[in-house]
């Protein structure tokens, strides 16, 4: 018999599982209203996930879990179009929600299941566990062109990883897990839920982030912090403001960053203000975390420690030869390979194919190794994926929505450093006739895919930088005056 997915549910005790707010369900409440669900799920292709950061969001997709179908979780602020791939090509048979939440009409015709918290009087019965390579979430990641591809990961990958984060981190049933990330990827979702819940531990959920709610966690229950480094900056910016926040945030066990690196100038201040060192790691959607520093290691800014128990990383070379140095200044790309990986990218076996290299998978990032095995992350591959406030945004997509402005001729997309989201989207539009306001793009964009893919600044130009075959010169946009 397979190892179940969630040990505490087979046998839930009394003990906090999830709370939210005022509203929290213990793992003997979980087990019977997921189970319950489950049961309604079951044999269901596959299930979307309506993600409002809500306890019902969480017990749709461990319901799911439970049943062995896959959970395709859905971003609430997503644009038409993106909720229209995203529905054509996972083909949900239900959706699932908090009552009374409003979908948006491209749902259609697809049945919905409202979510409910009442506790059955009988136990539901119990579901065999799936076997590990069953698909477990399906997750949209951008990419550099196109839209966004479905990530299928398996159960394997999530127990596997959220393992060798339990070693790593020290992480155990008795930790309390606060952080206010969005549930609809897998820093949020796959780590910061469905981690406590393999762990027997629990999780407390913002809703969404302030630095009030965090300090009133760490200050209490909670002994760890999810975070990304937006969230990092401006909890320290008020930690150095008010002494009790800072003494709140020094309790913590750990602290952990990801999604982006963090500042090695905001690592110093949160240090300063608080005593803590933040523990940063490396993952994406498709091979969840491959990298971590320990709680127990050396906390050394600008990296993400050496590669997780499990996960073998190495660096490549241009032509993909294996780069042996570890001098912590020999640039390579990282290929990953190990149980985390995901199975496929959903309908898209070109793509699929095109990822991996020798049973490694091909991230695009590029970086360094030290002699004590530390991974230095250095950029991108590619110029075009722009990491912006703990999300992955494609430049193209944004350049596609941008160009079906009236207002708009051509159009450029590049990433700037931001202190804040690490990265900022920046438009170059050659306008057509008169300039639309910055604003107006920025709402276009929002409207058509998400609110975190619109840029942040616009410059307008008379013509892009473009080489002799046609091909937009990126990189000289950075050097352009606005408005030449």
């Amino acid at each position: 018999m397979d190892t179940p997915l969630f040990p505490a549910l087979s046998e839930p005790t009394g003990r906090e599982a999830i709370r939210f707010g005022d509203r929290a369900l213990t793992y003997r409440e979980l087990a019977a209203v997921a189970g319950r669900l489950a049961g309604e799920l079951s044999g269901t292709s596959r299930v979307a996930v309506w993600a409002t950061p809500s306890i019902e969001t969480c017990v749709g997709v461990v319901a799911a879990l439970l049943a062995g179908v896959p959970a395709v979780p859905i971003n609430p602020k997503i644009g038409e179009r993106e909720l229209a791939h995203i529905l054509g090509d996972s083909a949900p048979g239900l959706v699932l929600s908090a009552p009374g939440t409003a979908l948006p009409e491209g749902f259609g015709g697809i049945g919905r299941i409202e979510v409910g918290l009442d506790v059955p009087a009988t136990a539901p019965k119990s579901l065999p566990e799936p076997d590990p390579e069953t698909p477990a979430l399906i997750i949209y990641t951008s990419g550099t062109t196109g839209a966004p591809k479905g990530v299928v990961l398996p159960r394997r990958s999530i127990s596997s990883n959220l393992d060798s984060l339990a070693t790593a981190w020290e992480w155990t049933g008795e930790d309390v897990l606060v952080h206010g990330l969005p549930l609809f990827h897998v820093h949020g979702l796959g780590i910061g839920v469905l981690g406590p819940l393999r762990l027997g531990g629990t999780l407390h959920h913002l809703g969404s982030f302030s630095t009030a709610g965090i300090g009133a966690e760490l200050g209490g229950p909670a002994t760890m912090m999810f975070g990304v480094p937006t969230m990092y900056s401006r909890l320290v910016a008020d930690a150095e403001a008010d002494p009790e926040l800072a003494k709140a945030i020094g309790r913590a066990r750990l602290l952990v960053s990801g999604s982006a690196p963090l500042p090695a100038s905001v690592h110093q201040r949160i240090a300063e203000a608080t005593g803590q060192l933040v523990v940063e790691r490396y993952g994406m959607s498709e091979t969840l975390m491959n990298c971590s520093v320990r709680a127990a290691g050396e906390r050394r800014p600008g990296t993400v420690g050496p590669p997780v128990d499990g996960v073998d990383v190495r660096l490549v070379d241009e032509s993909g030869a294996p780069i042996e140095g570890e001098d912590d200044e020999t640039v390579g790309e990282i290929e990953v390979r190990g149980p985390n990986l995901f199975l496929e990218y959903l309908n898209r076996p070109d793509a699929t194919a095109e990822a991996f290299r020798d049973g490694w998978f091909r991230t695009g990032d590029v970086a360094t190794r030290g002699k004590d095995g530390y991974i230095r992350i250095v950029g991108r591959r590619a110029i075009d994926l722009i990491k912006t406030g703990g999300y992955k945004v494609g430049a193209g997509e944004v350049e596609n929505a941008l160009l079906e402005h009236p207002g708009v001729a051509e159009v450029a997309v590049t990433g700037e450093p931001d202190d804040d989201l690490g990265e900022r989207i920046v438009a170059w539009v050659v306008p057509s006739g008169e300039a639309p306001s910055p604003q107006e793009l920025a709402d276009h964009v929002a409207r058509l895919l998400t609110p975190h893919k619109r840029p942040r600044v616009v410059h307008f130009l008379d013509g892009l930088p473009r080489n002799d075959m046609g091909k937009v010169m990126k990189k000289a946009l950075s050097t352009t005056a606005p408005g030449s």
